[in-house]
């Protein structure tokens, strides 16, 4: 009997909550030999909790309480290490609550955990819902990602990983600011399956221009110093350039300037994170599990 330890972060989207649980139920309900618990992370929802109602194939459902609204991938990073300091399984799931992570997927976890059983598996983006707008600009992101980090990161938070890989990363300071950016840069073998993003099941997308900004910076800061070496590249070859082609690239050396300075700034608040979020952020008094 394998152990599938589910981890979904909420912030008052109980509806759509109360739906993924159902869907997963039905994805489950055939495979005998596994063993799925989930976690949800209530990011100190104000809209108030309503009943939920544990779905026949799921073992347990726990909810755990921050004391305050952290955001999304804080609360990932307090759920995977509250997890594998306290809880039992072979496997952990991390996906969303509104239904842009399809729980139909979670088949081609399994599959592929049952051909390398060693291997954690992340979800690559072969199909986004999004508007052609947003998904140009998700692209241009993953193009500035991968110049001054040397990474391809193609997936973002849906993935199955190992015991072992999770005990990789629990601890690691990068998770409170970039979940995707962490499991690029201390898990170097994993495998992958296509995903598709799906519909909200209840209002719109949530990622906007700014959030996605954001994201950019926080997968970039995990991996400062290799920006660092590379922005200095770049800027002697600007320099280099100017001197002996007589070429103004003024403007392009304030803007990397200025993106070295984001991505400072931004890995301070990463490390400020890790310092909030590892101190008593949990109501240890209003755990529930259905």
């Amino acid at each position: 009997m394998k152990k599938f330890l589910i981890i979904i972060p909420v912030y008052n989207d109980w509806e759509s909550l109360k739906k993924l649980l159902n869907q997963i139920d039905e994805t489950i309900k055939d495979y005998d030999f596994l063993e799925v618990q989930c976690i949800i992370v209530n990011d100190a929802s104000n809209l108030k909790e309503p009943k939920i109602i544990k779905p026949k194939n799921i073992k347990f459902i726990k909810i755990m309480n921050m004391k305050e609204n952290r955001g999304h991938a804080r609360c990932n990073a307090f759920g995977i290490r509250y997890a594998f300091q306290n809880e039992e399984f072979d496997y952990l799931i991390l996906m969303d609550g509104d239904g842009e992570d399809r729980p139909i997927e979670i088949k081609s976890f399994i599959d592929k955990i049952q051909n390398e059983p060693d291997k954690s598996v992340v979800a690559k983006r072969v199909k986004r819902s999004e508007g052609l707008i947003f998904q140009n600009l998700y692209t241009l992101h993953k193009l500035i990602t991968l110049i001054f980090t040397g990474k391809k990161i193609n997936f973002g938070n849906y993935s199955c990983l190992t015991k072992m890989d999770v005990e990789k990363i629990f601890s690691k300071a990068s998770l409170w600011s970039s979940y995707s950016g962490t499991i690029k840069k201390y898990i170097k073998n994993y495998n992958e399956i296509n995903s598709s993003r799906g519909l909200r099941y209840f209002g719109p997308s949530k990622m906007s221009l700014i959030n996605l900004i954001v994201h950019s910076f926080s997968i970039i800061a995990v991996f400062r110093y290799q920006v660092l070496l590379r922005s200095c590249i770049i800027m002697s070859l600007m320099i280099y350039l100017s001197l002996n082609f007589g070429i103004n690239l003024f403007f392009f050396k304030v803007i990397l300037s200025i993106f070295c300075l984001i991505i400072f700034i931004v890995s301070m608040r990463e490390k400020k994170a890790e310092l909030l979020n590892s101190q008593e952020n949990l109501n240890n008094e209003k755990i529930v599990t259905h």
